[in-house]
């Protein structure tokens, strides 16, 4: 007979089995033993995260990062940590919420993407497209990288805005495509919509005959928008890999924003060929900005308020919602100014 556990008792126990497992190969006392140097996480394909670019500065120390394999969606990633599979992973703040209320003990440290003028997601269709605003997506089909997660967020948001009703924002319907096929589905008119992020938006706009109907950054202004989690009982064992992890990836933030656009551009392609992974660096040639809002990839109480408030109105959350200080911690970022955090 089929399983009819639900999700989020399954990740539950996931997580329970997880703890206990750690409890017992660590002893009661785990604080003080010696720290874990090497953190396993998941990447993306032809692209180089933060950590991968705070490692190859120097930023790490003798902290090691484990490439496992890639992802392409915030929300498997950051399961896959707090199930144990990988040491931190990244997600939209919004995900983040949702899986911390599926009583997953994640903690949010650094944030690590975000929107600002230079880097946005932009909502896309061909030039001859009728769609203008929110209504004309009425019955449409909106592709995007993964659902449940940031570009889905936006977008209700927009419709909501936008005069749309509950029944009306429900015949939209969301596509999950991986994002290197996105432009050419929606090229193919499989879908009419396409969001389009970071390298990948510069790319498929330098491609030509698409236009932006609206992005992130014009219905929201300039924001971190998600952050790097890792597992409560890992940030009690190894507060000092943390510390050194979360203060490195800060340092990168601030190299990368400081840096010539074709500096930045050069060692991001260096990167990647360096790691044999037999992937294309077209991409990165696009980059622009990380889109990070505060120095040093600090957390601000804004970046949860805004999606726990959503998933709150969206029917999501249950309960009471949860406050935004008890998502996420400054407490191993140099860059945090005093009272900046948990």
């Amino acid at each position: 007979m089929p399983s009819t556990r639900s999700p989020r008792r399954a990740l539950t126990a996931a997580v329970a089995l997880l703890a206990l497992t750690t409890a017992t190969a660590c002893g009661a006392d785990a604080t003080g033993g010696a720290q874990t140097k090497e953190l396993r996480y998941q990447g993306s394909v032809g692209q180089v995260t933060l950590p991968e670019l705070a490692a190859d500065l120097g930023y790490l120390g003798d902290v090691k990062l484990n490439w496992i394999g890639n992802v392409t969606g915030g929300p498997a990633d950051i399961q896959a940590t707090a199930t144990g599979q990988s040491d931190f992973g990244g997600a939209f703040n919004g995900a983040i919420v949702k899986l911390q209320a599926a009583n997953a003990p994640i903690t949010a440290v650094v944030s690590y993407y975000g929107s600002d003028a230079q880097t946005f997601q932009g909502y896309y269709v061909l030039d001859d497209s009728p769609i203008r605003g929110p209504r004309d997506l009425i019955g449409k089909r909106v592709g995007m990288n993964t659902l449940g997660a940031h570009a889905e967020a936006v977008l209700r948001t927009w419709l909501a805005r936008g005069g749309l009703s509950a029944a009306e924002i429900a015949t939209v319907e969301l596509v999950a495509l991986p994002p290197v096929n996105t432009e050419q589905s929606l090229r193919a008119r499989q879908i009419d919509v396409a969001v389009l992020g970071g390298v990948i938006r510069d790319k498929a706009v330098a491609n030509g005959g698409i236009r932006t109907v609206f992005t992130d950054y014009e219905l929201l202004g300039a924001f971190s928008a998600g952050s790097y989690v890792f597992r409560d009982d890992f940030l009690t064992r190894n507060p000092d890999t943390v510390r050194t992890f979360v203060t490195g990836v800060g340092k990168a933030i601030e190299w990368a924003r400081t840096q010539p656009r074709e500096t930045v551009v050069a060692r991001l392609k260096a990167i990647i060929t360096a790691r044999g992974r037999n992937e294309d660096t077209t991409l990165v040639e696009y980059w622009k900005s990380s889109g990070v809002a505060e120095p040093g990839g600090v957390i601000t109480d804004r970046e949860f308020a805004t999606w726990i408030d959503w998933l709150a109105e969206s029917g999501e959350l249950k309960g009471e919602r949860p406050k935004p200080s008890d998502l996420y911690t400054n407490r191993f970022n140099a860059a945090a100014t005093p009272g900046g955090g948990a």
